[in-house]
């Protein structure tokens, strides 16, 4: 034989042996599913004896900060990578765990993470907060990671890498916008699902996994549950102990909502929009903020991989502040004859300038927390304002509220006596001017200046676009302090109000390129207009200060769970 040869023969073997041994390896490796996402998936196979598994699951399809194509998140991700340590070409798995029977070799448990309570007064961080728990880590130096375990990453591979895996699964900017998993206690996310051991921990985090290993054979199996909300025939890619071994896909079960990402039946918004809808045209306020809290705390909606959450609710939500206001307005306008319209039409003009213009330099800086945080500050506040208008002090200032508000109640007692049909009252015009409208209802006479609101209207118009909200839950307060008009009154004008908001912020977020679930926007439209069409009929089933304290009571409701206080639980 050559001499020349042998050397080849040598290369080529080895390369066999190892080739051999890697093949060994991935048939070996038996991944057992049901197929669906939110099922368990089960992996079976061995390692070197004495070893420690590292088996990471990593979806195919990585996410890299260039991939960001809306404007806010391009802007937020430049800015991110510029102070983070990791790059706008620096890709990660979106989806990524690491089931181990070693996971301090990655990060700690942090016994004292705060949450809880508004981060604009309190503090960013997780030593901020009002209530505590305990969370899983990731460790701040790559480097000190131990090599083998540093190996069983899989496609995680660099510094940079580990970085933005960090960042993107323990920041809520992140887990809103590329992970769209998170650990939650009660309602609150803290950080999202990546290292995973054994769920005799007792860490909550842990749940659902099963991890057995016998270091003298090396044999393992380890189970873990899917997250139910992963996209239908996602693909993962299995590495065990750093080498591939096989790949698997999850099939998706339900109705997926493409930009909501979530699976949810519309029916079941459907229901939510109308109840919300009915609620919104009964007292004309707080229909999209109530809606802004179905979303969040009900449907949960996300967001394609990339776009913050944020910026797919907002736009979800016009649905409801546009067409549930159709369904009523009709009844208010044309029946009854219940709308001034020269304060709606300034007002609304105002909000229309404030939202398609002026709100998106501050929607910019709306991401899914402090939008949430920012929302509760307003609610509370309009809550505070919503019930000082109704102590005996600030209804003497207002007597003629107060004489038709008399009227009215006994004409409502009247009715119930008699059994008749309720009549509303309608607007009786008596001088009609830009700085001096003024009209009769139930007999009293009010005055507004129409000039006033429309910039009012303006500021309004600014929150709605900023928050994604029609801006009832500020017209009516508003209208019932500012203009001391009766809820009878303030009720339509704050739908023309929202109409107004609502086109002109969905339009605004439509010419950047932000564009809603057209599914799940469909059922809050179909939803709302049903909602407003009851909301309009029940209002007359309520005296003015029964429709106020039921306004306070959702606005402290609203403030509680979005500054995530949950009292309750």
């Amino acid at each position: 034989m050559s001499k020349r040869r042998i050397p080849f023969i040598a290369v080529a073997s080895l390369a066999l042996f190892f080739l051999a041994s890697y093949s060994l390896s991935f048939a070996e490796t038996k991944i057992t599913t049901n197929g669906s996402v939110g099922d368990t998936v089960t992996i079976e196979g061995s390692i070197e004896p004495g070893k420690e598994l590292y088996l990471a699951i990593a979806q195919q399809d990585e996410f890299k900060p260039g991939d960001a194509t809306m404007p806010h998140e391009k802007s937020k991700f430049t800015k991110q990578t510029a102070k983070s340590g990791f790059g706008m070409d620096t890709s990660i798995p979106p989806l990524y765990y690491v089931l181990t029977s070693n996971p301090t070799a990655f990060g700690k448990r942090v016994d004292d993470t705060r949450f809880g309570g508004p981060s604009v007064f309190l503090g960013k961080g997780r030593t901020k907060g009002l209530y505590s728990t305990y969370s899983y880590l990731l460790n701040d130096d790559f480097n000190a990671i131990d090599a083998d375990a540093k190996t069983g990453l899989g496609p995680i591979k660099t510094e940079e890498q580990w970085k933005f895996l960090k960042w993107a699964n323990e920041s809520s900017y992140g887990i809103n916008t590329i992970v769209k998993e998170g650990n939650r206690v009660g309602k609150i996310v803290i950080f999202s699902r990546t290292v995973l051991g054994d769920d005799s921990s007792t860490n909550y985090w842990d749940k659902g996994t099963k991890i057995n290993l016998d270091k003298e054979t090396g044999k393992f199996t380890a189970t873990f549950a899917s997250f139910r909300h992963t996209p239908p025939d996602t693909q993962f890619d299995v590495y065990v102990n750093g080498a591939k071994a096989d790949s698997f896909s999850l099939e998706g079960k339900g109705f997926w909502l493409k930009k909501g990402y979530r699976y949810m039946n519309p029916l079941w918004i459907v229901i939510g929009a109308i109840l919300v809808g009915t609620y919104f045209s009964m007292i004309g306020a707080a229909g999209g903020m109530l809606m802004a809290a179905f979303q969040v705390l009900v449907v949960n909606t996300m967001g394609p991989v990339g776009v913050n959450a944020a910026n797919v609710l907002k736009p979800s939500n016009m649905a409801l502040t546009l067409f549930s206001p159709l369904g009523s307005f009709y009844r208010f306008a044309v029946v009854e004859k219940r709308v001034a319209w020269p304060v709606g039409i300034s007002f609304g003009v105002g909000i229309f300038i404030g939202s398609i213009w002026l709100g998106k330099y501050v929607s910019a800086l709306l991401p899914m927390q402090a939008y949430k945080e920012w929302l509760a500050v307003l609610v509370v506040i309009m809550g505070i304002k919503t019930l000082t208008e109704m102590t005996p002090k600030a209804m003497n200032k207002r007597k003629n509220i107060k004489a038709m508000t008399q009227k009215f109640n006994a004409a409502v007692k009247k009715a119930k006596e008699t059994g008749d049909a309720m009549e509303m009252g309608s607007i009786e015009p008596v001088k009609t001017g830009l700085t001096d409208y003024r009209f009769k209802f139930w007999g009293e006479e009010f005055r507004i200046n129409p000039l006033l609101f429309a910039f009012l209207g303006i500021i309004i118009g600014i929150v709605s676009r900023s928050f994604g909200i029609g801006g009832g839950f500020l017209l009516v307060p508003a209208m019932t302090t500012l203009g001391a008009l009766p809820m009878y009154v303030a009720v339509p004008i704050s739908l023309i109000g929202t109409c107004f908001s609502s086109i002109g912020s969905f339009f605004g977020y439509v010419m950047i390129g932000y564009w809603p679930d057209w599914v799940l926007a469909g059922a809050i439209i179909i939803g709302g207009f049903a909602g407003g069409m009851l909301g309009s009929r029940a209002q007359k089933f309520f005296s003015e200060m029964q429709l106020k304290v039921v306004l306070a009571i959702t606005l402290f409701f609203l403030f509680f769970r979005f500054f995530k206080i949950e009292v309750w639980i």
